[in-house]
């Protein structure tokens, strides 16, 4: 999960901030380092773009600032802005070039046969993040958004530019790839649910 249910946030120091109080704006950093850094990167997959854009959520966060109302939780208005930062990049111009590029390197995430048969271990633990890694940008940004974040379907298919029934369709195509990738990898039935509810 990445910490934005659970943050507690004193949210008298957004009007210092707001003032150009230095500490009031780093109290603001400290606060949502680690939760806009852990969706940032759950969301991109490479980890210096992922800390980019994390950066550049709290860039946005100071500037805009004086936009927020006060309307929901201050942590819930920047767990948006990390969601459309990361958004626009994966939707970017620049990144749909990169993927027809690792297309003709083929580069590709790894397929199931390419996974290890076995863990190492009795005690290594699901390889899940390796899973949701070779997923395709759209499947990873729905399953972490409705599965973590408790977005709904309606939610998430507005961010995509359609409908519920677009945001069910991919969650549901996407753990149907987890399910496989788990499965292969380590040849137990997974936890995830068969149906979409």
């Amino acid at each position: 999960m990445s910490g934005f249910h659970d943050l507690q946030f004193d949210e008298s120091l957004i009007a210092l901030a707001r003032g150009g109080d230095p500490q009031a704006q780093e109290a603001i950093f400290r606060s949502f380092e680690r939760p806009v850094a852990t969706l940032a990167r759950r969301l991109v997959p490479e980890r210096a773009i992922a800390e980019e854009l994390a950066q550049d959520v709290f860039v946005e966060v100071l500037l805009r600032l004086e936009r927020y109302e006060g309307r929901g939780s201050f942590a819930g208005w920047v767990r948006a802005i990390t969601v459309n930062r990361c958004l626009m990049h994966l939707r970017s111009p620049w990144r749909r070039g990169q993927r027809w590029l690792r297309g003709l390197a083929a580069i590709a995430p790894p397929e199931p046969d390419e996974l290890p048969a076995q863990p190492e271990s009795a005690d290594e633990r699901l390889d899940l993040e390796r899973a949701l890694a070779a997923l395709g940008d759209r499947a990873r940004l729905v399953v972490w958004l409705h599965d973590v974040e408790g977005y709904t379907h309606a939610e998430i298919g507005a961010l995509l530019g359609g409908t519920a029934s677009l945001s069910k369709s991919h969650l549901a195509r996407a753990h149907a790839r987890l399910r496989e990738l788990l499965d292969h990898c380590r040849g137990t039935v997974p936890c995830l649910p068969a149906v979409v509810p």
